[in-house]
């Protein structure tokens, strides 16, 4: 049996710089509740240090947009200063970028409040950011050789570094996606840069609310998709070391972060170890039966992950923009007929105005008739005399 190496994303990295995490504007508004803010860099979390100025603090710290989540908000009372707030690295609106000299970056914005059920004017914001590097690690797998010998082959190989990257769009671009909206085509490829030895397959994907309130899982322990509406089958590459798949954005109905993890299975590609990549999900009974050898045949396992704000399409962008983007698909359509809010409102006004002036009209037509027929009335010409019947009339 080979030995297996479970390595999380976070684990693979080590910190080489904290960068002093706010603003300027942030540092110059120290001056009423902190005097120093410290921060460590760790695998799981980022760790904030804040010596106020008084000898304790009461109030309470969470990540922007996530005061009322008590699983984020950190909550303090008479706490003696230096204050410790522990930022974790995959959730609570933290995110992640690949900078271009190979580091990966972590950002996300925290909020110190001096009152812990009130938002005050008195609140400050300071922007944390931890810079990770990969390590070189070493791979050492024991294969079980069926020789006549029996005898057991050590192989020692450098650990290819892997990452997961999600781009705006049906292709891979030069630019991660980090703010889009519900339904907007997004593409996400997960790859490692060793093409030699090691190639991939992806299993155990699942979505996450970054809250510990909710998930989704996308990809099952096969690799097959579990709901195709959601996100489909994963397109591997001719050398087996990059998958890719399409899918449309979506988000929970709670919060705009998103967080994406797969479990990332590396095979050898001298010993065939990569056969059931890509995987048959046609037949998935025979599949996994196959599949429960996947975890004793692999080198290591290495879970990656990644995470965007995903907004209500009437959230994100520019709201001018979207009304003439809606603008143009609205004049293609020869059926329909374009009309400015301004112009509306006019036309509604001048359109009730014109309401009124013939319910008026109306009143006055009838008025004016019954009137009428009152006068004709009271003209009559009825003879109300005495009657004289000639038929008994006789003279003398």
């Amino acid at each position: 049996m080979a030995n297996k190496c479970i390595l999380l994303c976070a684990l693979a990295l080590c910190c080489v710089r904290a960068d002093h995490l706010m603003s300027n504007d942030a540092l110059s508004d120290l001056n009423d509740m902190s005097k120093d803010i410290t921060i460590e860099c760790n695998n799981k979390e980022i760790s904030v240090t804040i010596d106020t100025k008084s000898k304790s603090f009461t109030g309470i710290i969470y990540p922007k947009g996530l005061s009322k989540n008590s699983s984020c908000m950190a909550e303090f009372n008479y706490e003696k200063s230096p204050v410790v707030y522990k930022l974790p690295l995959r959730s609570c609106n933290t995110m992640s970028t690949y900078l271009n000299d190979g580091l990966v970056e972590y950002f996300n914005t925290i909020v110190l409040q001096p009152h812990r059920k009130l938002v005050t004017n008195q609140g400050k914001g300071f922007h944390i950011r931890c810079k990770y590097q990969t390590n070189d690690q070493l791979l050492t797998n024991v294969l079980n050789m069926s020789t006549t010998d029996e005898a057991a082959m050590i192989e020692t190989a450098k650990m290819p570094t892997c990452t997961m990257k999600i781009f705006s769009g049906k292709t891979v671009k030069q630019d991660v996606a980090e703010n889009v909206k519900i339904g907007d085509p997004l593409t996400m490829v997960i790859s490692i840069n060793s093409e030699d030895t090691f190639g991939l397959f992806i299993t155990d994907c699942l979505v996450r609310d970054g809250l510990g309130w909710g998930d989704q899982r996308l990809i099952d322990q096969s690799g097959c998709s579990i709901e195709d509406d959601i996100m489909g089958q994963f397109q591997y590459s001719a050398n087996k070391t990059t998958a890719v798949v399409n899918f449309q954005a979506h988000k929970f109905p709670y919060t705009t972060s998103v967080y994406y993890q797969c479990h990332v299975h590396l095979c050898l590609k001298a010993n065939g170890g990569c056969a059931n990549t890509p995987p048959n999900c046609s037949n998935r009974k025979r599949f996994r039966r196959e599949d429960q050898t996947i975890e004793d045949e692999s080198p290591a396992t290495i879970e990656v992950y990644s995470g965007l704000y995903v907004n209500e399409g009437v959230d994100s962008g520019n709201p001018e923009q979207m009304d003439q983007v809606a603008r143009e698909k609205i004049m293609d359509d020869p059926y329909n007929i374009c009309i400015s809010q301004r112009n509306f409102a006019i036309s509604i006004a001048i359109a009730g105005l014109i309401l009124m002036l013939l319910t008026v009209i109306t009143a006055l037509i009838l008025l004016m008739r019954r009137h009428k027929k009152s006068v004709s009335s009271s003209g009559s010409s009825v003879y109300s005399g005495p009657y004289t019947n000639t038929a008994f009339s006789h003279t003398s």
